[in-house]
């Protein structure tokens, strides 16, 4: 249990000085805004795309991690059965990769066909 809390930790810490440097980042990059330039709207729909590309990439892995794991433990109880849990284990992972690649597709749209001009 020490061992999953100092992991855990360290993964928060990471995630927190992630953000801290996208956030210092982000204004040596800022340029005047030209004129006619997109809307709010449309700012804020660029990045609610990327974070909802990041949360699914995020949850996506968690899964497949777990699923893989689970389905390892699976065949090394019972090796006899290895066809049909490689077979749902990989119809899980088709699953659960067309959701990020349907939050990929809903990205895209909204960064290049922006709805909202």
């Amino acid at each position: 249990m020490e061992a999953f809390s100092v992991r855990t930790s360290r993964l928060v810490l990471s995630l927190m000085f992630g953000f801290v440097v996208l956030g210092l980042a982000s204004p040596a990059y800022a340029q005047e805004a030209a004129a006619g330039a997109g809307s709010a709207a449309a700012q804020w729909s660029i990045i609610t795309a990327g974070f909802a590309l990041a949360i699914a990439a995020l949850g996506a892995a968690l899964g497949q991690g777990k699923a893989v794991a689970s389905a390892a433990e699976a065949i090394a109880r019972n090796p006899g059965a290895a066809g049909e849990i490689r077979g749902a284990l990989i119809l899980g992972l088709v699953l659960i990769e067309s959701l990020v690649i349907y939050v990929l597709l809903i990205s895209l749209i909204l960064f290049f066909l922006n709805p909202f001009i």
